[in-house]
């Protein structure tokens, strides 16, 4: 899969079957709210390109299975994603939910949260899906200046109503 990986899963996911292969969801029942994608990425590598060692015979990578691949691992994540954040609104008593990062701008774990918190009568904060990226880029050119040394003092002020132009619109 290309990178980033989100959107080209997303994708794949749609001519996929979410329950073609039962992947782990093992911190759903954890109380606490940490967590780690790496066993359910692992399981995920394995079904694609076999276990190491085993003589068993790997599957064609054919675009059927790659898109189950993607399906049933989305559908993995998400259930552990909207199960945290449940778990996190309720040992907090909490009943607003603000959802920022790259993750956010997958359409079905919007849906999903969408759904979660209207079952659970929670509000949900969400930036509009082109605002949800993966933040790689701002925190390398943050970094550049930082190395630069212009930095910005404590009180920098924002710009609530600030609006974001398209790429193709002249400044």
């Amino acid at each position: 899969l290309p990178y980033p990986g989100g959107p080209a899963i997303e994708q794949a996911a749609l001519n996929g079957n979410p329950k073609a292969f039962a992947f782990p969801r093992v911190f759903l029942k954890e109380p606490r709210l940490e967590f780690s994608f790496s066993g359910l990425k692992t399981a995920v590598l394995y079904k694609a390109n076999g276990i190491p060692g085993s003589r068993e015979p790997v599957p064609e990578l054919t675009p059927q299975r790659v898109a189950d691949l993607a399906a049933s691992f989305q559908a993995a994540a998400l259930d552990v994603l909207v199960g945290k954040c449940r778990q996190a609104l309720r040992k907090r008593n909490r009943s607003r939910l603000l959802v920022g990062g790259g993750v956010a701008a997958n359409s079905a774990f919007r849906t999903r949260l969408e759904e979660m918190c209207r079952r659970d009568r929670a509000e949900l904060f969400i930036a509009p899906r082109e605002m949800c990226t993966d933040n790689a880029a701002m925190g390398a050119i943050a970094w550049e200046l930082l190395e630069r040394g212009q930095t910005a003092s404590l009180d920098l002020d924002v710009t609530p109503g600030l609006v974001r132009k398209p790429p193709s619109a002249k400044a």
